[in-house]
């Protein structure tokens, strides 16, 4: 696929406006608080897995609703105190396995996997947790699970098992409190987004390729799935443009990551037909601690983005802020 958004130049300074409802700040203070008010009740089982270097634990806590939401968590075996990441998952992937994701806990971090509600079935070695809310009228996928309204809509209650899954590592022993981060690609990015500008006292977000960014413009940008649902969806209901515009911007990524306070690593891929570019972009010039954080751009990949590469990058990277007391 050669390059089709915005010259590499123009991306550099793309910070188009972004429509931010009025009522943003007043909608997901009262989602978190509503949140909030079911116990967080962590649960952590031991769980054997043969592996000696990491002692691993299937966890649960309460999400939005109270929903039970599954991770995993996987640390340096020992009773050390370590910093922790949280990382959130793509499109239609689950928690998976345990064995699967060691890099973060090898070097010396918690590790929280944070299931995905009613995701899991698309790819990988599945899921675990369901999403008991009504799917509302849309077409399949997720894009349009309660589009005719914010308060219905499927990513306000993901993003806030997002930010609950940063309270929960927070609450298990031997997790120091004010060193986690959270991290993700693709819709894992946008729920890393999502969090960055909702949580409080975070030390890094790395979102890689993220999804969800500058919505107005990525549904008309791309042919691609998923942003194609809404496509879909306003193929049907034709006069629903400005309604589900609206819904959308309540769940927008680069609108929520305005109010982000801990520096941001980033990825684009100039390639990328399903998080186009530009979109990235503008989530990446609207963050909101612009000082100290950076984007990688990646010429000459698509959505695969950086794959391996991108987990070195992101230990140095953390690892610095880590390092500096004034971060």
């Amino acid at each position: 696929m050669a390059h089709f958004d915005l010259p590499q130049d123009q991306l550099a300074r793309y910070r188009p406006e972004l429509d931010v409802p009025d009522d943003l700040d007043d909608f997901w203070t009262r989602t978190l608080d509503e949140a909030r008010s079911f116990d967080l009740d962590v649960s952590l089982v031991r769980v054997e897995t043969g592996l000696t270097a990491v002692d691993v634990y299937d966890v649960t806590f309460s999400g939005f609703g109270g929903h039970r939401i599954k991770a995993w968590f996987v640390r340096p075996a020992g009773d050390a105190v370590v910093p922790a990441v949280v990382e959130y998952l793509g499109y239609g992937g689950g928690r998976g396995l345990p064995h699967e994701r060691l890099a973060w806990a090898a070097a010396g971090y918690g590790h929280l996997v944070m299931d995905t509600r009613g995701q899991g079935s698309g790819w990988g070695t599945g899921g675990s947790t369901p999403d008991p809310a009504p799917a509302g009228q849309g077409v399949g996928g997720f894009m349009t699970r309660g589009i005719e309204d914010p308060h219905e809509h499927y990513y306000r209650r993901l993003y806030t098992d997002g930010v609950r899954a940063v309270d929960a590592v927070r609450a298990i022993p031997g997790v120091d409190p004010a060193r986690v981060a959270v991290t993700g690609v693709s819709q894992g990015g946008a729920v890393t987004l999502a969090v960055a500008g909702l949580a409080d006292g975070l030390v890094a977000a790395m979102p890689d390729v993220p999804f969800m960014c500058h919505l107005p413009r990525a549904v008309v940008l791309t042919d691609s799935y998923p942003y194609r649902e809404v496509a879909d969806y306003l193929r049907t209901h034709r006069d629903a443009e400005a309604r589900t515009m609206r819904t959308l911007s309540y769940v927008d990524a680069a609108i929520l990551a305005r109010t982000a306070t801990a520096p941001g690593l980033f990825s684009a891929a100039l390639m990328d037909l399903t998080c186009p570019p530009s979109t990235v972009f503008a989530a990446f010039h609207h963050y909101g601690h612009p000082a100290g954080s950076d984007i990688d751009v990646l010429r000459f990949n698509g959505h695969e983005g950086g794959e391996g590469l991108r987990w070195p990058r992101q230990r140095a990277f953390l690892a610095e802020l880590l390092a500096d007391p004034l971060r």
